[in-house]
């Protein structure tokens, strides 16, 4: 078995141009390609090669990597025109970073295995914070084989690999990990409002909760920024809203009630409607102030 030598990477957003600057840094040949050009005249200038498609991506690479916003895009970049399939050729590994649906990654992954291309979904967490320091968690759905040979490129971008199972299931994984997500930030919001309205310091709260049960990684990390005033992503609040879409039809297709998760997309679409798409998804506490009557910072200090 062969690692990969060559690596495309296809989508170089928030997260998507930090993850393809790693793989560059790590010492792989790199051909990228995005709709916008910043972003690729950046990477190139780092020592990558860009493509005119991401057929012409594919055609000369090992591996390819998308990462995308939702299940519509990665199909359209992978099977349309000028899409990766027209690049295709036997041995290629298609590795998806975005976000999509569990049917989604299935439907791609029977597609292009008429074409000898193997694909893995790959879809990871941490934020941009974690994709700039090179420490997501991926999760994997996909042959093994084809992931033993990715994952030097793999453990460029992050520090916690997991194969979950056959196609689909990191894309299962990750909706997964989105239930928890939106939980914890409307928990943290919650109870940060609940003791500002009840008369407690919530930066005292939060020092008083961190090191018992409540203990979580949104509560490290994210009330130290809103108490700055900071609500800029992160991971903005449209692609939160996106992933609990996604876990809401996944679980209809399976039919499984999540009643809670459906609540916290109702919040999420909420800040879409309140004109809060671009913000971190801990922002969530503006709709819950609205609904409150209380701003989490009016009569404290900013921390600086």
């Amino acid at each position: 078995m062969f690692t990969v030598q060559t690596v495309g990477y296809i989508g170089l957003g928030l997260m998507g141009k930090s993850i393809a600057r790693n793989i560059l840094k790590a010492g792989f040949p790199l051909v990228v390609y995005n709709r916008s050009r910043q972003a690729v005249d950046e990477l190139v200038a780092e020592g990558a090669r860009s493509a005119a498609s991401p057929a012409e991506v594919a055609a000369q690479v090992d591996a390819v990597f998308t990462n995308l916003p939702d299940s519509p895009d990665v199909e359209q970049v992978v099977l349309s025109q000028r899409g990766i399939i027209e690049g295709s050729h036997a041995g290629l590994i298609h590795v998806d970073n975005s976000t999509i649906k569990p049917a989604s990654a299935r439907l791609i992954s029977r597609v292009l295995a008429d074409k000898g291309v193997v694909c893995l979904d790959a879809p990871v967490s941490g934020g941009d914070i974690g994709a700039r320091d090179g420490t997501l968690t991926i999760m994997v759905g996909g042959p093994e084989e084809a992931l033993n040979r990715v994952r030097p490129v793999l453990e460029a971008m992050g520090k916690k690999i997991t194969h979950v199972g056959e196609s689909g299931s990191g894309q299962i994984a990750k909706a997964a990990n989105q239930i928890m997500v939106a939980a914890q930030m409307v928990a943290m919001a919650e109870l940060l409002l609940f003791a500002k309205k009840a008369g407690a310091d919530p930066r005292k709260v939060v020092e008083a909760i961190r090191g018992g049960a409540a203990q979580c990684w949104t509560l490290d990390v994210k009330p130290q920024r809103l108490f700055t005033g900071n609500r800029n992503p992160g991971f903005k609040a449209y692609m939160q809203a996106k992933d609990l879409g996604i876990v809401l039809d996944t679980a209809r297709e399976y039919g499984m009630p999540v009643p809670a998760t459906a609540v916290h997309a109702q919040l999420y679409n909420a800040m879409l409607e309140m004109d809060m798409p671009e913000l971190d998804n801990s922002a969530v506490i503006g709709v819950l102030e609205v609904l409150a009557g209380e701003k989490l910072m009016d009569g404290l200090e900013t921390e600086s």
